[in-house]
């Protein structure tokens, strides 16, 4: 489904019951609009928000349509609604650039504020948005190590458990009907999770591709793919290439 449109007609899936997974033996769930909740730590993580990337485009002289920020946070207070979390964190590229978070708009700066009332609120450091975060709530960090888990954006090199990432925006293609079916999707082999793209705007990066190459255990990686009606999980031998 075309993220930006989920924005639009979020009521479905916003029903629509998680997926349950662990990682490195804490439970998870993930969930249809493309967040990982932790109920035992109240935790919800969300994954390379690129806020403001039709603004950081139009900077650069190329105009996209302007409605990409207002999408993903309708989608991200959704998600915030329907667990409650006690604690959000944001694992990097929150924004699209370094002067993102400085030049957002009010009304964006505002619905950041409420949605953060009454909850912890930490900001992974991205590639996109070394820098941190101006003037919103929470604090920024290059990573964090909480529940027994570690929270940064880009995965590092070879098999770590426990690590929660970004920052490749996974995603699976999987044929369906006669055709094959492309979709942003949750990849965990048990140890370790990377998580989809959030933001209505971002591309993916298909599992099979070189830079995956000895982040999972593939024998037990499954694919949790973000469908119209539901998530599809599917192990990693049975997408196409």
């Amino acid at each position: 489904m075309n993220r930006l449109a989920l924005a639009r007609d979020i009521s479905g899936l916003a029903a629509i019951p998680g997926v349950e997974t662990s990682v490195n033996g804490t439970a998870a769930v993930c969930d249809p609009l493309g967040a990982l909740y932790l109920p035992d730590a109240g935790l919800l993580v969300v994954s390379d928000l690129h806020l403001e990337k039709g603004a950081a485009f139009a900077r650069r002289g190329m105009m996209l349509p302007p409605y990409d920020t207002l999408a993903t946070l309708t989608v991200l207070a959704a998600v915030i609604s329907r667990y409650d979390p006690k604690l959000v964190v944001s694992l990097g590229d929150n924004f699209h650039d370094r002067i993102g978070s400085r030049h957002l708009p009010e009304n964006f700066r505002a619905s950041i504020v409420e949605m953060a009332r009454g909850r912890e609120w930490i900001w992974i450091n991205g590639n996109h948005d070394p820098d941190g975060i101006v003037d919103l709530p929470g604090v920024s960090s290059d990573e964090i190590h909480y529940a027994g888990l570690t929270f940064r954006h880009e995965p590092k090199n070879g098999l770590q458990k426990g690590e929660i990432s970004g920052h490749l925006h996974p995603s699976a293609t999987v044929r369906r009907r006669e055709r094959s079916i492309r979709r942003p999707c949750f990849a965990t082999d048990g140890a370790r999770l990377l998580m989809p793209a959030f933001g209505v705007m971002s591309g993916g990066l298909d599992l099979r591709h070189k830079a995956m190459h000895g982040l999972f255990d593939k024998g037990a990686l499954i694919a949790h793919l973000l469908g119209r009606d539901r998530i599809y999980s599917v192990r990693f031998s049975s997408l196409l290439g």
